[in-house]
């Protein structure tokens, strides 16, 4: 049986951690151009997996996840982003990842993309991907630490 100390830091632990969790789950969400909060500009984040690139999804295969929709191009790329969700999301709730490294956010082009340890990185365009690969794990490294004080408010 627990003490009185003991259970109130228990209670303590339990709603820190819920707080974390909770927190993380209200990170921003591209839904740039969007008016009905559609992730990434409606492209499927599981197509640049499993179809070596960019695909407009379809209103018909949705999925509500992190304060957005996403769309994909089929049934079964809903399934497998629904079993594992993680997998599947871009790096940066699929902002520009070049951008969030130099510590804001703007809006992508689904053709500007690379996967980098099994990750999704997408980039405001062309030529900033190509920037983005000249460098991208000092880029990766500065991106991961500006993107936990990001808010909407950075948004450009």
């Amino acid at each position: 049986m627990l003490d009185r100390r003991a259970f109130i830091g228990l209670a303590a632990a339990t709603l820190a951690a819920g707080g974390e969790v909770r927190a993380e789950a209200r990170r921003p969400v591209n839904t740039l151009g969007s008016p009905d909060g559609v992730a990434i500009r409606g492209y499927d984040p599981v197509a640049y997996f499993r179809d070596g690139g960019p695909r407009l999804g379809k209103p018909e295969f949705a999925a509500h996840y992190g304060g957005a929709t996403w769309r994909f191009v089929s049934a079964e790329h809903k399934a497998l982003f629904e079993a594992d969700p993680q997998r599947y999301l871009p790096a940066y709730g699929g902002f520009c990842a070049y951008g969030t490294s130099r510590g804001y956010l703007v809006k992508i082009e689904p053709e500007a993309w690379s996967i980098v340890d099994g990750r999704l990185y997408l980039n405001y365009d062309l030529s900033v991907r190509k920037t983005w690969l000249g460098r991208t794990r000092t880029y990766i490294a500065r991106a991961d630490g500006s993107w936990p004080r990001l808010t909407t408010k950075d948004i450009r």
